[in-house]
């Protein structure tokens, strides 16, 4: 390894160890008795003249676009809201393919990151990611030289450790949008890929990233993750569930008067990153459960091929070798929903951990979307948010309870498959379209701004 990555890594653990300041953690408060609590009081910009003025530094790990999944697709809406408004953005990401033209397309600026490939499927990713955000400071330091940005809105955890670095180096409001508890994922991975103690000091860093910075506002992918935040001491009126989105105008129920199919094979499908917590003792069980019971039943996993996914069919295969799976490889985002329109349930194998419960996971809400019949272990995120949705079946953290709940769908019939299909689409293309979703953040985000006053703002005069 380099000097210079040495130093780095040394700096960051140094952070990451240091001790947290005292204090007595206030009580976080029940998010979930209103899904729009988080957006009750937005203050317009028209409000504050300023506003209009103001310069949005926007700092993400993953490549901008093409989105490669659902939660890189959340940078995209929300950056087209702030343009909407009429707000200059400066994008900070990874290198990406014809830049020029995703410029102009979403009348952007765009500041890459060049010194080696990011992404989820990169080599040494973890490590990578660890690195990022003190690269990523210093490519937003030396744009601020000649731009006076107003705000810095960083995306996922990892971008959020630049983002609590700017405010103090740049003096700036900071808001930081948190999609998932990241490290909270690795509690379910091989420990020689995720040392124990590492994760749990990881996991500690992670929920301490806005109280440590005094970040401005923060945005919660679900109320789970809203609750540990407050429970920090981070104070609660400024945190906001923004809850996890899709498109409706890709993700579309089948037409009403499509005919049923006939004499074909039901299918199971799971999309996204196929990594080890989705891909587990939970996921095996169910496949061989209903394998087992509904022989003709085919299995879809619709992403890339994984190592994660490569030795999960190994070990399908050796204890159901009768067990029918396909895989199609790595799918455009834009192409997922024609993979999931064909199939007959979702399926949702989570392996239990911190970070599944404070997820809201994309994968859910597209198969609602689509009308897809859905049966997911009981991630406490959702279970809030969809307590009462009726084509969504909760299992135990357990592949035979699964393997259950995948069964009662595929006995359903037909037509009660497809009324409950039709309600849960429109419930969602009402709630959780990104951009209902997106305005309401970036109203909230407003919110905030207004809140920190004109001295708080920098002239772009």
């Amino acid at each position: 390894m380099k000097p210079v990555k040495i130093i780095l890594t040394a700096r960051f653990v140094s952070e990451l160890m240091a001790r947290r300041p005292r204090s007595s953690c206030r009580r976080s408060p029940n998010f979930s008795h209103d899904p729009w609590y988080c957006f009750r009081l937005p203050r317009s910009r028209h409000d504050s003249p300023q506003l209009n003025l103001m310069r949005v530094a926007f700092l993400t790990h993953e490549p901008f676009y093409p989105p490669s999944g659902g939660g890189s697709a959340e940078a995209v809406y929300l950056v087209e809201e702030f343009v909407r408004r009429g707000y200059p953005v400066h994008v900070f990401c990874p290198k990406i393919k014809n830049a020029n033209q995703i410029k102009h397309k979403f009348s952007i600026q765009l500041h890459e990151f060049t010194a080696w490939r990011m992404g989820r499927y990169t080599a040494w990713r973890n490590l990578k990611y660890l690195l990022y955000p003190f690269f990523l400071q210093r490519l937003v330091e030396r744009e601020a030289r000649s731009v006076k940005f107003d705000l810095v809105f960083s995306q996922h955890s990892i971008s959020a450790v630049a983002a609590g670095r700017l405010k103090r180096a740049l003096r700036l409001p900071v808001v930081m949008n948190f999609l998932d508890y990241l490290t909270a994922f690795l509690e379910t991975w091989p420990a020689y890929l995720a040392p124990r103690r590492f994760i749990r000091a990881l996991e500690r860093f992670e929920l301490s990233l806005p109280r440590r910075y005094q970040a401005d506002g923060i945005l919660t992918v679900s109320d789970t993750l809203a609750d540990l935040f407050a429970g920090t001491g981070y104070p609660p009126d400024r945190i906001r569930p923004f809850y996890f989105g899709y498109d409706s105008a890709l993700f579309r129920p089948p037409p009403a008067e499509a005919p049923a199919p006939v004499d074909r094979p039901p299918v199971v499908v799971m999309h996204g990153s196929l990594d080890h917590h989705h891909l587990g003792p939970i996921a095996l069980g169910a496949l061989a459960r209903v394998a087992r019971e509904r022989p003709e039943t085919q299995f879809k996993f619709v992403g890339q091929h994984t190592a994660a996914l490569v030795k999960f069919i190994g070990q399908a295969k050796q204890r159901s070798p009768e067990a029918r799976i396909e895989c199609t490889g790595f799918v455009p985002y834009a192409e997922v929903a024609r993979h999931l329109s064909s199939a007959a349930v979702g399926m949702v194998p989570y392996e239990e951990s911190t970070g599944v419960h404070c997820a809201f996971v994309a994968k859910i809400v597209e198969y609602l979307a689509v009308g897809l019949p859905t049966a997911s272990t009981p991630l406490k995120g959702i279970q809030r948010y969809f307590h009462d949705e009726p084509l969504l079946r909760f299992a135990a953290f357990d592949g035979s309870s699964l393997g259950e709940a995948i069964l009662h769908w595929l006995n359903e019939p037909e037509e009660r498959r497809r009324a409950l299909g039709m309600r849960s689409s429109q419930r969602v293309k009402d709630e959780l379209d990104w951009r209902v979703l997106c305005k309401k953040a970036v109203d909230w985000v407003e919110s905030v701004c207004a809140g920190m006053g004109a001295s708080s703002l920098k002239s772009n005069t």
